[in-house]
């Protein structure tokens, strides 16, 4: 006689669920918000973008993004939706692929613009589900997945430079559609965990009060994408203006490389070290980074300042990110994306002014943004509450 009990789910195991959140990671965003940089200067040269409407795809993109973390914040259940995963991939992909059927410029900004909101939701989706799908295990497995932005950053970035060598603009946004149509594949049966059946406020006799660290957090995260946006718009040109020869055209590439292995070595010392004093000590050791080739010209600084760029930009998120996992705030990954979303429309509106005057003035300016963000960092290390009760939802 067969038993009529309902089958037991499959527990996957945790490197699966590393692959398949580093592949989404590396689809959303190392290559669907990324690739737009070592490309600019293609369409400059080939398309004849002008540098206005450059600048505005890529506002169009930041605008983008903000709009798919606020979804995230107004609708809950697309966090947790497989299907707003796979759907937000597949959209990526096209609109990747039809960046080179066209030169209009509008049409450019409303294929960028989608872009931002699908790399938005793919990120929060994917980030959400990883850390409720690795909790249980060991931290560090944390930081290889968000390590696939690095690798998404490294992929396209030689990708691009291969063949900008041997073909044009349009070739260049192909590949990269088809590189992210192979990660997409790996990425689809990532599963979103699903709202608790008694998660209502009732079931907790005391919800823990963190939202004084919280707001500290929020604040640090939100200067970091000021900063953040800043380096990683200008960061290349003000290498290319100041180094000639191969440095110039490969900095993003070392960027994207120094970010492969940052996350799980972040996350490795966060088995000994406070997270919040890490993020403190990323915040600073990135702030010196972005001030480098400002500060001190030839290839030495220059390549210093983009391996101490790529180690931290990645690693503050997955700490950030894991910070606010931690102290339980209802959807703290969406609200935490959002303002680091709002930072990278306001940089570049606080850097324009100053790009008369060449590059190094806009490094100085998004390295002082993030002394700020390392400033409110601080106060998240005071008196933080390493020791809570269990996590119940932080998306």
């Amino acid at each position: 006689m067969q038993s009529s009990a309902p089958p037991r789910p499959r527990t996957q195991s945790p490197w699966t669920i590393v692959a398949q959140a580093a592949a989404a990671l590396a689809a959303g965003m190392g290559i669907g918000r990324f690739a737009y940089t070592p490309i600019l200067p293609l369409m400059h040269t080939q398309a004849g973008l002008s540098s206005a409407l450059g600048a505005s795809l890529a506002t169009a993109n930041f605008i983008g993004y903000l709009a798919g973390a606020l979804v995230g914040i107004a609708v809950p259940a697309i966090v947790r939706s497989t299907a707003a995963l796979r759907g937000s991939l597949v959209v990526l992909v096209a609109t990747l692929a039809l960046m080179p059927g066209t030169h209009n410029g509008t049409a450019w900004f409303l294929l960028r613009l989608v872009a931002g909101v699908t790399s938005a939701l793919i990120f929060v989706i994917a980030v959400s589900a990883m850390l409720a799908g690795l909790r249980a295990h060991a931290h560090h497995l944390v930081g290889w997945a968000f390590g696939g932005v690095g690798a998404g950053i490294a992929l396209s970035g030689l990708l691009v430079v291969a063949v900008q060598t041997v073909s044009t603009w349009q070739a260049a946004w192909w590949t990269c559609a088809a590189l992210t149509a192979l990660l997409t594949p790996v990425a689809w049966h990532l599963t979103p965990q699903p709202e608790p059946e008694n998660s209502e406020a009732g079931t907790r006799t005391e919800q823990p009060r963190t939202h004084r660290w919280f707001l500290a957090l929020l604040a640090s995260y939100t200067f970091e994408g000021i900063g953040y946006i800043i380096a990683g718009t200008f960061l290349v040109a003000a290498i290319q203006q100041g180094v000639t020869g191969w440095l110039g055209s490969a900095a993003w590439i070392v960027v994207g490389l120094a970010a492969l292995p940052s996350c799980a070595l972040w996350t490795r010392l966060a088995r000994r070290w406070s997270r919040p004093a890490l993020l403190l000590t990323s915040l600073s050791i990135q702030a010196v980074g972005i001030a480098l080739p400002a500060l001190l010209g030839g290839a030495t600084p220059a390549l210093v300042s983009a391996v101490l760029f790529g180690a931290t930009f990645m690693g503050v998120s997955t700490i950030a990110l894991s910070i606010g996992a931690h102290l339980q705030v209802p959807r703290a990954v969406a609200l935490l994306t959002s303002g680091y979303s709002v930072g990278q429309i306001l940089g570049p509106l606080l850097a324009a002014p100053l790009l008369s005057y060449g590059y190094h003035q806009a490094l100085l300016l998004g390295s002082a943004m993030v002394v700020v963000a390392a400033i409110a960092a601080t106060a998240v290390c005071v008196r933080f509450p390493h020791h809570l009760g269990p996590v119940t939802s932080a998306t």
